[in-house]
């Protein structure tokens, strides 16, 4: 009986502990890992370090000099010398450390044994990363972070420049329009691409730009930020007539640009310039962002005159992506499907969008235009989305690196909310006045007074 009490009383509280980490691990991993993971990651990587690299063929022939100081010093044997190793930095949801390697090894050899380290030290994922010639640093994630998002604290937003998702490794994806001008972003429907899309809007509104919109689905996805829009088409009538105003803009910013090169013997250095970053600040035109979903309604005709609007409409498009940058126009591209037969001009207006973000499609086709001539690996990465994961999506751009990201929940009545609160950073551009959206006046009901008044007499 007494053998039995020793078994409950020692092993009740083992297997409470045992089972709660276990369910942490599986509900909970944001709790689970600084706790209970981050403690066992870290025993075993400095436990195991040199007989992992030696296994994974990461270690290098020792010195001469090394050799025979060992052999003048101790008996042991000389084994190989795997790369330095830095301080382990734990974070929030996984550890980083820095490497130095050895003579004869790249950071590629790391990267191709990436996996064998994530089994060897039982964490998620490991990333490798070029900190200079001869360092790679490695990140460890602990656990699924593209499982349940939560944005970094540290993914503030500036200038153009909007933190909108999560990477699979922890670091926040933020859109720049200053070094990505322009965007090319597809995804089915319930795909996530709205949720997308909402982020991009609630971060610009914030900032000084101006916010123009194209939604030839009537509306139904920017008009909810009318407040904040600087203009708004929601058919391809309007879109026809909208996008001659834009080029005629981007047209008087040149006129602008060159106006200031016009330059005289003494004119310094800092003040040429070839585009609008370079105009002082008193003389600088808003940037504008163009927002166009559903881009494959602007390429659909019915008829003869039809394909004539089309064309006019495809060709200041290109004209935008190709010349906008300099005068502080950017496109972001939306759609559901984009491919070649949509008609003249589509692969040319893609190969004018530098960055790439995929989410689920209904066609590989789809996901091969977005990322198949970028990055032809990515492109299995895209069609292996499953449909309970919205938001997942595939980010690449034209220099051949992707990633996979997840945007978090946002919901679309707090999204309209901040583009109210943010509706006195409208610009002023009279150009695009008559294309400014209506903006619905929200009734507020006022209440019976407590006490009738009286009037006083005399």
């Amino acid at each position: 009986m007494s053998d039995l009490v020793t078994l409950l009383e020692v092993g009740g509280p083992v297997a409470a502990l045992g089972g709660g980490a276990a369910y942490a691990r599986a509900k909970h991993p944001r709790v689970y890992w600084p706790t209970v993971g981050l403690p066992i990651s870290t025993a075993r990587l400095l436990g195991s370090y040199g007989s992992v690299m030696e296994a994974c063929g990461l270690t290098v022939a020792p010195s001469r000099l090394r050799v025979l100081a060992v052999k003048a010093t101790t008996r042991r044997e000389v084994r190989p010398v795997p790369p330095r190793r830095g301080i382990i930095r734990p974070t929030s949801t996984g550890l980083r450390l820095r490497l130095r390697l050895a003579p004869g090894q790249e950071p590629a050899d790391v990267a191709a044994s990436a996996e064998r380290l994530r089994h060897a030290w039982g964490v998620h994922a490991v990333y490798v990363s070029t900190v200079k010639p001869g360092v790679v640093e490695l990140r460890l994630v602990g656990f699924d972070v593209l499982r349940n998002v939560r944005m970094p604290r540290k993914a503030t937003a500036e200038l153009l420049k909007v933190p909108v998702a999560l990477r699979e490794d922890a670091t926040p994806f933020v859109r720049d329009y200053r070094t990505i001008p322009h965007q090319l972003t597809l995804g089915a429907t319930l795909s996530g691409k709205s949720m997308y899309l909402r982020h991009l809007i609630a971060g610009l509104a914030r900032q000084p730009v101006a916010l123009v919109g194209i939604d030839c689905k009537r509306g139904v996805e920017l008009a909810p930020f009318a407040s904040r829009l600087s203009a708004l088409a929601t058919d391809p009538d309007e879109a026809a007539e909208l996008l001659p105003v834009l080029v005629k803009e981007m047209e008087n910013r040149y006129d602008l640009i060159k106006a200031r090169q016009g330059i005289a013997p003494g004119t310094p250095d800092e003040e040429i310039t070839s585009d609008i970053w370079g105009l002082p600040e008193s003389e600088r035109p808003v940037p504008i962002v163009l927002f166009v979903d559903e881009v494959a309604e602007l390429f659909l005709v019915a008829t003869k005159k039809d394909e004539e609007r089309r064309d006019e409409m495809v060709t200041q498009l290109i004209r935008l992506a190709q010349l906008g940058r300099a005068a502080g126009i950017y496109l972001e591209v939306c759609g559901q499907r984009f491919g070649a037969e949509l008609g003249k001009g589509a692969t040319m207006l893609r190969a004018q969008l530098t960055g790439r973000v995929c989410h689920r499609v209904n066609d590989e086709a789809s996901a091969k235009m977005a990322l198949g001539d970028i990055a032809p690996e990515a492109v299995f990465a895209a069609c292996a989305i499953a449909p309970e994961l919205p938001g997942l999506a595939v980010a690449g751009d034209t220099s051949g690196g992707w990633s996979r990201i997840r945007t978090p929940y946002l919901s679309l009545g707090a999204a309209a909310e901040i583009c109210r609160d943010s509706a006195h950073l409208v610009p002023d551009l009279p150009a695009l006045k008559p294309f400014q959206p209506d903006i619905p006046v929200r009734s507020v009901e006022s209440s019976a007074p407590a006490m009738q008044p009286h009037p006083v007499t005399d």
